[in-house]
């Protein structure tokens, strides 16, 4: 089997001449396009690059500084140097960065106190505002102090491992499609769907334990470890591990609504981030950054689309399925035997003893003994933690222009 690569390649020591001695098939590599036959270029991910809107990462020695430039020509690092190129490099990724670190960090209060409310049948006010949430977040700090409201973080992360790592598994294995073509048609989304449904399922139990570490009250919680989420989940399948009452529901009780609420939230999480992400390159189409007037804020703004669409996209599915979390929450915590905190108080605990039958006799009990406002409680969580996150991002674009223009 012969080697894939040229008779005068010499590992670090290749000059493009071949070896002291070369073969009879050895030819030198005298253009930058004829290198690039051997040099390929990394996968684009976003953020990594000064790329602007629509770009994509050009191969080795075409349109690229160093494309211009000969083998022993130093490339155009731009008019800013290379510490303003280092640094707008580096600007999307840690725009990136703080999203993330907001979404699933900074916000994670929110969803614990979000979560505590919904499940919380007992509850007298809906907290509906961001006004009385930050009032009882509060209390709840001042009483149990701020572990209280971090409780069951890494229990989320490993839920999302799970999802990711299950889903690469299942379209790896079976013709079900991971990301949809250009050319897609009805079954490749049904399948695509379908493999999102499946996810979700066999995230279920896991999914259920990490529900019930964070809205577990603090005050009688032991101190789980890093994986005691992945032990409950699988007990929980197979018959065992804590003992749970008779009202448990059955995971195939919960495999519908799971699978529903999975599903529905990403279509609409990517409707709604397509049709962003196509307003705001019309509305920026002709206000392309060139090479001769590129500014610090349009260098920013070649990031911020899809971050913003992101954004838009979670917040719609949120705030259109929260009914339906309420009522997906309340199914999976019914018969754990667990303790929550008195969200109209902030200073005692509750008991979760329902009885629902199912996923429509939720929904009837809710509408019947606590009205349409039932199913919205403790949605001023919501805006809290949007609201943080719009700040964050904000604050973090400030910043980076700050250091661009203090650089260039």
């Amino acid at each position: 089997m012969h080697p894939r690569r040229p008779d005068g390649f010499d590992g670090l020591g290749y000059r493009g001449g071949g070896r002291e001695e070369p073969g009879p098939g050895a030819r030198p590599f005298g253009s930058a396009s004829e290198l690039g036959h051997w040099v390929t270029s990394p996968p684009d991910i976003p953020g990594s690059r000064n790329l602007h809107w629509g770009e994509k990462t050009p191969p080795y020695g075409a349109g690229t500084p160093l494309g211009g430039a000969g083998l022993n020509e130093e490339p155009n690092l731009g008019a800013g140097g290379p510490g303003a190129e280092q640094l707008n490099r580096f600007a999307g990724f840690g725009i990136g960065l703080a999203s993330l670190f907001t979404e699933n960090v900074l916000a994670h209060p929110c969803i614990v106190l979000r979560r505590q409310c919904q499940v919380n049948y007992h509850a007298r006010n809906y907290h509906l505002t961001p006004f009385t949430i930050v009032n009882i977040m509060y209390s709840i700090n001042k009483t149990q102090g701020p572990r209280a409201l971090w409780k069951g973080m890494g229990s989320t992360f490993i839920v999302q491992g799970i999802t990711l790592g299950t889903e690469g598994i299942i379209s790896e294995f079976t013709p079900l499609p991971r990301e949809l073509s250009h050319k897609w048609n009805l079954k490749q989304i049904g399948g695509h769907l379908l493999l999102k449904g499946l996810t979700h399922v066999i995230a279920m139990p896991f999914y259920s334990a990490s529900l019930v570490e964070t809205v577990q009250s603090e005050i009688i919680r032991d101190n789980p470890g890093i994986l005691d989420c992945v032990k409950e989940g699988l007990g929980r399948v197979v018959g065992m591990g804590v003992p749970h009452s008779k009202r448990l529901l059955p995971l195939m009780v919960l495999t519908f609504p799971t699978a529903l609420h999975g599903v529905l939230h990403y279509v609409i999480s990517s409707i709604v981030q397509k049709l962003v992400l196509f307003v705001l390159k019309r509305d920026n189409s002709h206000n392309l950054p060139t090479e001769s007037s590129a500014s610090v804020q349009s260098m920013l703004d070649a990031y911020f689309p899809e971050l913003i669409a992101s954004f838009a996209a979670s917040l719609c599915a949120d705030v259109m399925l929260y009914p339906l979390e309420t009522v997906l929450h309340r199914l999976h915590i019914q018969g754990t035997r667990t303790i929550i905190d008195n969200t109209d108080l902030g200073y005692e605990v509750l008991p979760i003893n329902t009885q629902y039958e199912g996923m429509r006799d939720c929904i009837n009990t809710i509408k019947r003994e606590e009205g349409m406002p039932g199913f919205y409680k403790g949605f001023g969580a919501v805006i809290v933690q949007y609201t943080l996150h719009v700040a964050v991002l904000q604050l973090t674009k400030i910043i980076y222009s700050t250091l661009l223009q203090n650089v260039s």
